[in-house]
This record gives C-alpha cells, structure tokens and sequence, in this order.
C-alpha cells in the first residue's frame, strides 16, 4: 500500500514519457499465490524528449529478471520506480526489453491489479492497476499492441480470455491449458484485462450494418446464466444504437462481458473485454428490480460506447479523464433516452439524471473536493472518478450538443475521430473538432470562453428578473451570472446556453421574437440564449399577456437558477408549462419552500390547500405519464434540503420531511388508494418504461397508504402490503411492498424481513438489497442504529466485498442522515473506525466511504465539532493510504 506521502502532481507538468512501447507480448503462469509474469516489450527513445533512464512503474512485485535484447543489465529501485540506465546509451531505434517478476493475486484485497474472486482471476487496471501485476511505463498516453498468452489449470480455470481475439488455444502437461489473445489496436496498459476462471456464457452471432459478424459473449457464474438475456439483449442495443448514430461500429471479431462478485466500480470498458460487477449484468424478473434493468442497460452502453470514446481515442493524462468519462456519460445517457422512445420516457429520464447531478455533483462543488471538470493537480488519481468528471462532464458536452445542433454534434464527432483515432489526446482536442466542424456556430465563436467549464469549478448562479410593459408589449429579460464560492480565484463568466419559453397565464405558450429580429408571424415559441457576459438583457416585442418565463428548459446548464417566481408563477408551470423538465421543477420547488418552513419552525406542519391541489391534480391528470408523476411526488431527498440549509441540521430535515411526508399521505389518502388500484400493469412482467412507471407510481402510493395506516393505528393497508409482498411476481412490486412496510415501521414489516431473508439469501445481489432496506429505515429513538450495528454482525456481511460493504455502511452513513448524524457522536465514532478498518484492506473503497463527511462544517452543532474530531482521528493515522489522507486532509481545511 502507498502510504500518504505521496507527491501533489500538477496537470501544469505534464511531459511526454522518455520512452515509447509498441508492442508487448505477455505470458502468465496463473496460480492464486504465485503467479509468474513474463513480459516481453518493444521498446524506444522518445527522440522528441532529452536522453534518460527508463523508469517504470510497479507495486508489490517479486522481480526475478531483467533483460535487454536478451542480455541481462543492472537497475535500481528509486521512489517506487524500476530504473534502469544503460539504455540511454543504446543507439536510436527499438530494442527487446524483458522483465520477469512474481505477483500475489490472493493476497490482493485492494481488487486493482490482478486478484482472485470466488476462485477465478481477473484484473482492474483502471487507474494505476497495471504496475501492480508487471512493471511498464502505466501511463494512459503510452500505447501498445498487446498479445497474451494464459496458462492455468485447465479443471480449476476452464475459461482463459484477455483482451481482442483469440489466436489459439490447446493444452499442455499436467492437466493445464493454454489461450493465445491479440488486441491489433493500440491501446494503453489501463485497458489490459484477464479472466481465468470457471464461468459459463451466453453467446450471440450478430450481423452489423457494416456487413461483418461478430461473436457477443456474456460470461457468469454457474447458475446464474438465466440472468444475462438482459444484459446481452443491451448489449445488441448499444451495437445497433452506435452505429446507427454515430456511425461507429464494433471492431473487433468478438465482444466479451464477465460478470465479477469482487469489484470495487460498476463496470470497466477494456478494449473487447468488459469486466462487470454482477450488479450491472444479473437481472431476472424475481430478482432484479425495474431500475436494475434500466441501470444494466445503461451500464452495458456506456461500457460498449467507451470503445470508441474512450478505447480507440483515450486520454493523454489523467486531468483529461472527462474526455473519455464526461462524453460517454453523455452518449449513454442519450442512448437510454433513445431506448425509452416516447416524449415522456425520455423526459423522465432526463429528470432522473439531472436529480443525480443535483443530488451528489453539486455538493461536490460546494464542498472540499471541489474541482474543474478537468482537475489542475491530484495526489491519488483514484479520488477524481467523480460526479464532477463524470456527471457534470456530461453536462458540459450536453451544452456543446446544444450550441451546435444534433447534427452538428454529429459532424462534430466525426472530425474527432478522422483527427485522433488511435492516440491519446486531451480535453481542448475535443472541444476544438465539435467547434471546427460547425465554423458558423456559437460554439466556435465563443469556444475559448466556453473552455471555462472545463478549468473552473464550482456551480455557476444564474439570477434572472422579467419586466413586462404592456403599452409596448415588450417582456424584457435581464440575466446576471455569478460564479459560485468554490476555490479561492475569482470566476470569469461562463458561456451558458439558456433554453426558454414563455407562458400566459392561461397556458398559451407565447411567441419568442427579439427586438432586433424582423417580424414573423412562426416566431418560435422556444429557444435557446446565449449568455457570455456577466450581466445581459433580451427584450422580446409583440408579447401580448404578462408571461411566466419558463427558464433553463432542459436543464440546458448545469447552473443553480434564482428567478423570483411566486408560487403563482410556479403552478402556472406545474400546470401548463410544455417543458417536462420545468413542469417537474415547479413542484419540487413548491415542496422545496414547504419543507424548509417546516424545517426552520418547531410548529406542526400544515400544508396549504393550493399546494395540496396541485399535487392531488398531477396525481389524478388523465394523460400525464405515471412514472412522470411518480417524480413530481417524490419530495426532494434530506440531502438536497441539506444543502439549501445553514447550518444544517440533520434531525431537523428529516422530521419536517417526514411531517410532510405524512401529511401528503394523510390528506391525499382517496387519491392514493385511486392510484394504487388503478396503476397496476396488466400481463405478464416487462421492465418497459409504461409499465416500470405504473409499477412505481402504485409502489409510492401503497408506501403513503401504509405511512398514513400505522399513524393511524390500522391495519388494513399494512396487511395488504404483506400480501402483496408474499404473492409479488417480480422484485420490483415485492420489494415496493417490503420498503413500504420497514418505512412506516409496520408490525408486518418484521415477517416480511424474516420471509425475505429466507427466499433470497442464497442470491448476493438481492441480499445486498436486504440490508440496505434495513440500513435506510427511518430513525425512531435509535432503534436503526442500534439494528445496523447488529447486521454488522451478520454471517452473511462481509467489509471485503464492496457491494456487501456499500449496500449496509455506505447506505446507513450517506443515505441516512437522520440515523448517522447522531448527538452523542456515535455514528461519526463508527465511521471512522471503519474508514482506518478498510484502508488497510481496499483504500480505494476507503477514501469513497471517507467522503461521507465531506460537508461537516456546515453542520450544526454538537454534529459539526464531532464530525471535526473523527475527521482528524483518521487523518492522525500514520500508516493511512494516499487516497484517504487526501480526502480527509482536504476536509480538514474547510472551516
């Protein structure tokens, strides 16, 4: 383990590497203590750069043998570095370079590198991973040709598979076997991957459009093959739907899927062999829910789509990471849109990934770690796979998307493959080909200023006013941006496309023509503003009624708005608006303003007729779609209300939500009882966005019924709710059941914990779910902390495996704040004991359980000086890794 003294490395420093390696020819000799590595590379001098030592990168290694064009030589250790000298003064061209070292896979909990898992091989290479299964120049602009050859016992490690094609495979003495595999496109060490194990597959033979065949692989556990038609199915999708659109075809003969119990992500894209965590692959209707299928075939496509973003173009460094994360976010996030087909299944999406951005990236900017979506300098790499290179990275690409047009995003990428493809590149490169190829557009124009996004941080803060005249008929617009107080330098202004409308009170959407545009009688009635400066006016003429403007449509940017509407002005919204995104946004608005009155006053809670009617209107509306429905009653999460209060208190948060919470359910009880009778799917189960968003409208309606029943002292819809859950025919509605029951802590809610147990403790993604149910219960008088400390305890909770981990500590201490953030400290006592228990045995799942407190000097007291003391009690750790020292050293200068 790296000890956390490593060195700040600066974006600003970056210098190409002294040595160049083209080709690599590995061999393995798998066995779980002692596997030996024999890598054979061709290798030469960057002549662009000052003769050097060639220095390589490697991690716990035994080194055996160093040899040069087959003669040993001399080297040295130096900083964690393999040094050798003498080949500076070999003469100019490619020379063999040998290296022969040992590696420990079972003894590799950190899961990076090469490790076992339920008896087989696999690796994660991604970030740093590679040096520790060989020592190479572990650097993503420094690509190679790979061929690896696998042997291994042939009872134990049936399935021998790496990276590209198979050449050949056969057997050998002893009862061990071998496989030969080529990868002819270039490609950086990160993206190397193995896979020795026992594992059954589902095989698909597809034509593409191109005209080549192609085999699809999908590799799983004995077992579990009757869970990956999903998966594959996907899978297809994503080959059609990249073609299709972006006309980017798969490459090589054949495209493998390994499904992984043992992984610290959700997936990694190496060139034709993704390794996935069994998460993002398994699905069957009695065992996966309807957001597992829909997060399987998003995780499938953004997986495939990194092969040409991401594989075949990579990054030069690890500041440019967005370049790969950011835009293949945006494509499966456009991808799922697509595979939704209606208006109203892509709009629900969009509000599902805008409310993540919101949920975790927009914290991020506010808190420690907050960082431009290209970060200027990092200690631990593996700190920096976040919200913000990834999620706000989408944004940023989403509004090259939108400042150029589909089509000219199109054109746009195009260009960035005829000028890159094979090579590692930066995040400017990018930028610079989607604004090339559209030379006339507002991108191109302003494209300098634009770049912004990628060098400052923090979530700009739009403010927008409306002036209406009505003897000219003239609305005038003024717009102020003002960066956020993230970092210490001043914010230059952004470019921010703003996507508007404007409405009459009546609902008429209104036309939209400026005072300097001739008149045109098909004026549109949306569009989209480009703002530049800091401050900007827009008059619009021949605007018959007073509007209600309609702003950030969309969610064109990635901006927190302030427009100064009244809750007028927002049912109006709720009501009328042509914008899903925007009709959403009024209704979380008008419960966001509730919920924080009741969170700063200790009177009961009385919700207003008006806001009452809205939501009773939206949940009996004929036509609108129930899954969007579902979304516009979803009360915004204790962690968005935490980060609209100061201080924040958590207990306070959480009992005005649940007071509201209540309240809804009280008052809208016929409305909810309507709901659940009339929302339920016909037919056998399908995970289609119609029926998914039935299933999770009825799911929040039984919730409401059984809240409002225990308040009430009955138990009619409690004992429906068990029914329900006993006679469910898919996860999804036996689940729904199950939570509605443990969050109102209903009698039945034990029973059906019991009953779930027994049915699925045999399956370990289900059970991941059964503890994370118990983990996010509502508090009541410590009863779910002093559970969570007993499930701790359980046979079946492992802290080594990293879904069991983050389905019961990561769910109890970021998702449940009421129950973590305790007055007598305790929870904050539990966290950093298993903060310093994991860092010994996986730092990188350490430093992501870290950042759970990231935002603890907004805290209220007594939490805020308790959360300081445990900060500084794992940072006075002295053997604690360099992921973790960064986090906690970052959260310790915040005040």
């Amino acid at each position: 383990m790296r000890e956390g003294t490593a060195a700040l490395i600066h974006r600003a420093d970056y210098t190409a590497p002294a040595y160049w390696i083209r080709s690599v020819d590995l061999t393995f000799d798998l066995d779980p203590a002692k596997t030996m590595v024999v890598s054979r590379m061709q290798v030469e001098r960057n002549l662009d750069v000052p003769a050097q030592a060639l220095r390589l990168h490697g991690e716990e290694l035994n080194l055996t043998r160093v040899s040069v064009n087959g003669a040993s030589v001399s080297f040295r250790h130096e900083d964690g570095l393999l040094v050798i000298d003498a080949l500076q003064d070999l003469p100019a061209g490619p020379f063999t370079l040998e290296i022969r070292n040992t590696c420990a896979p079972a003894k590799n909990t950190q899961l990076s590198g090469l490790y076992t898992s339920g008896g087989g091989f696999f690796t994660q290479c991604e970030a740093e991973g590679f040096r520790r299964i060989t020592y190479f120049l572990d650097r993503p602009d420094v690509m190679a040709v790979y061929t690896v050859t696998l042997r291994a016992a042939k009872a134990a490690y049936p399935v021998l598979l790496s990276n590209g094609n198979l050449l050949e495979e056969g057997e050998l003495d002893g009862g061990r076997h071998f496989a030969k595999w080529h990868d002819p496109f270039p490609k950086p060490s990160y993206l190397f991957a193995l896979v020795a194990a026992d594992l059954v597959a589902r095989q698909q033979q597809i034509r593409t459009r191109a005209g080549k065949d192609h085999l699809l692989q999908v590799f799983v556990r004995r077992g579990d093959l009757d869970k990956t038609e999903h998966a594959m199915n996907s899978l297809i999708a994503s080959i059609v739907w990249d073609e299709a659109r972006f006309k980017l075809p798969l490459d090589l003969e054949r495209f493998m899927i390994v499904a992984v119990e043992d992984y610290n992500a959700g997936a990694m894209e190496n060139k034709g062999l993704n390794l996935f965590n069994t998460k993002y692959v398994l699905a069957s209707p009695a065992t996966a829910t309807d957001d597992n299928y829909a997060d399987i075939e998003s995780v499938v496509g953004h997986e495939y789509f990194h092969n040409w973003t991401g594989n075949r173009i990579t990054c030069r460094d690890w500041f440019q990471l967005s370049l790969k994360e950011g835009l293949t976010v945006f494509r499966d996030q456009e991808f799922s849109m697509d595979m939704a087909g209606s208006p109203s299944a892509r709009a629900v999406k969009r509000i599902e990934d805008v409310r993540k951005l919101r949920d975790i990236q927009f914290p991020e900017d506010a808190g420690p770690m907050a960082h431009p979506v290209r970060p200027d300098s990092y200690v631990e790499i593996n700190n920096f796979y976040t919200p913000t290179v990834y999620e706000k990275g989408a944004e940023v690409v989403r509004m090259m998307f939108t400042l150029v047009g589909r089509e000219g995003f199109a054109a746009g990428m195009s260009l960035y493959f005829e000028r890159f493809d094979g090579q590692a590149v930066t995040c400017d490169d990018f930028a610079q080909a989607i604004a090339d190829a559209n030379p006339q557009s507002a991108l191109a124009r302003t494209l300098p200023q634009f770049k912004r996004w990628y060098s400052q941080a923090g979530t700009p803060r739009v403010t927008a006013r409306g002036r209406y005249d009505a003897p000219s008929r003239t609305y005038t617009l003024g717009i102020e941006q003002v960066g956020s107080a993230a970092g210490e330098s001043p914010k230059e202004p952004y470019v921010i496309p703003l996507a508007i409308g404007l409405i009459g009170r009546d609902g008429r959407a209104l036309p939209l023509r400026l005072e300097d545009e001739a008149a045109d009688a098909a004026a549109p009635t949306e569009r989209v503003l480009v703002l530049e400066e800091a401050r900007q006016f827009f008059t619009f003429v021949d605007v018959d009624v007073e509007p209600v403007p309609s702003l950030l449509r969309g969610f064109s940017a990635p901006v927190t708005l302030v427009d100064g509407l009244s809750d007028a002005d927002l049912l109006v919204l709720l009501q009328h608006d042509a914008d899903p995104f925007n009709r959403w946004e009024a209704g979380q608005r008008l419960a966001l303003s509730r919920l924080l009155a009741a969170a700063r006053s200790d009177a009961p809670v009385a919700l207003d007729a008006p806001f009452i009617d809205a939501m009773r209107a939206v949940l009996r509306h004929a036509t609108l779609d129930a899954a969007f429905k579902d979304l516009v009653l979803t009360l915004p999460s204790e962690g968005y209300l935490a980060e609209q209060s100061s201080p924040v208190d958590p207990k306070r948060i959480h009992a005005a939500r649940m007071a509201v919470t209540r309240q809804l359910a009280e008052t809208l009880r016929a409305d909810w009882e309507w709901a659940f009778e009339t929302h339920q799917p016909a037919g056998s189960y399908s995970p289609d966005p119609v029926s998914s968003g039935q299933r999770a409208l009825a799911n929040r309606a039984l919730a409401m019924l059984c809240l409002d029943s225990v308040a009430k002292g009955e138990s009619l819809w409690p004992g429906r709710a068990y029914q329900r859950f006993k006679d469910a025919t898919n996860m999804t509605d036996r689940l729904g059941a199950l939570q509605a029951l443990v969050r109102s802590h209903a009698q039945h809610a034990e029973p059906a914990l019991y009953r779930f147990y027994e049915m699925f403790h045999r399956e370990p993604l289900v059970l991941d779910t059964w503890f994370a149910i118990q983990a996010s219960a509502p508090e009541v008088d410590g009863k779910v902390f002093a559970r969570f400390k007993q499930l701790l305890k359980h046979p079946d909770f492992s802290i080594r495996n990293p879904n069991r981990a983050r389905s019961l500590i990561s769910t109890f201490c970021a998702h449940n704040p009421a129950a973590f953030h305790r007055p007598d400290a305790a929870g904050y006592v539990f966290w950093a004991d298993h903060v310093m228990e994991l860092d010994g045995i996986n730092p990188q799942l350490a430093s992501r359980f870290a950042r759970v407190l990231d935002r603890w000097s907004q805290l209220a007291e007594p939490y805020r000086g308790a959360a300081r003391e445990a900060i500084a009690r794992v940072a006075a750790k002295p053997d604690l890794s360099a992921n973790v020292r960064e986090i906690v050293t970052n959260a310790l200068a915040t005040t």
